[in-house]
């Protein structure tokens, strides 16, 4: 089904870890990759790093790229070129950035994969997931990778249901969708390309692309006494 491959949700034309998506069925068999890619990197600072950072041995990160004091990257884990890691960052084990990515503060990244021009910009957190070229998550946005009932994660789509295979699944946001400010992406959703979804919304479950998810709120306005 075309809604379930990569190719629905990202382009790979210039994006330099494209070969962790080769051979793969489902979107979300990536994310299943990420911790060998990793470890076939070699480790190296080439941009701009705080003394008062704390960064693994076992992290590559690019050139131009600033690691602001105060913010942590656990490896293994990949840097891509010219990328913002702001104080209170908290990048931990098998993240791979593309280039142009901006984390911001106390915003935490794990097991993830993120695109050119990602940006996260505070307090958002991504868990087990994948963000397409300039996916962007507003203030407070959560991406969450555990099911509350612990529970295998699942992907529902056309009123039919695939298990992931994995206890630990975010989401797949496609190319340059927006997420609002205080969002919950819950476990195992599927956003298509250039979708927007609106601030606190609760999503799961698949949204194709150049949609807009609202939410529908009702406020009482009473006379104060």
């Amino acid at each position: 089904m075309q809604r379930l491959s990569p190719e629905h949700y990202l382009d790979f034309d210039k994006f330099e870890h494209r070969a962790i998506f080769e051979r793969i069925e489902y979107v979300w068999d990536a994310v299943k990759h990420i911790s060998g890619y990793v470890q076939s990197i070699t480790p190296g600072i080439h941009g701009e790093v705080s003394s008062q950072a704390i960064v693994d041995d076992n992290v590559t990160i690019g050139q131009g790229t600033l690691v602001e004091a105060g913010a942590t990257i656990r490896g293994p884990s990949i840097i891509g070129n010219d990328c913002r890691i702001y104080t209170g960052a908290f990048i931990r084990e098998n993240v791979i950035m593309g280039d142009g990515v901006l984390i911001g503060r106390n915003t935490e990244i794990k097991n993830s994969l993120l695109f050119d021009a990602v940006v996260v910009p505070h307090f958002n957190y991504v868990g087990d997931s994948i963000l397409g070229w300039r996916a962007h998550l507003g203030a407070g946005a959560k991406i969450a990778n555990v099911r509350i009932d612990g529970q295998p994660v699942r992907i529902d789509i056309d009123e039919k249901s695939y298990d992931t295979g994995m206890m630990k699944f975010g989401a797949v946001l496609g190319d340059e969708v927006e997420i609002g400010c205080n969002a919950v992406v819950n476990p195992g959703t599927l956003i298509g390309r250039r979708t927007i979804v609106y601030a606190n919304a609760s999503i799961h479950g698949y949204y194709p692309p150049h949609s807009i998810v609202k939410l529908h709120q009702n406020l009482d306005i009473v006379k104060r006494e």
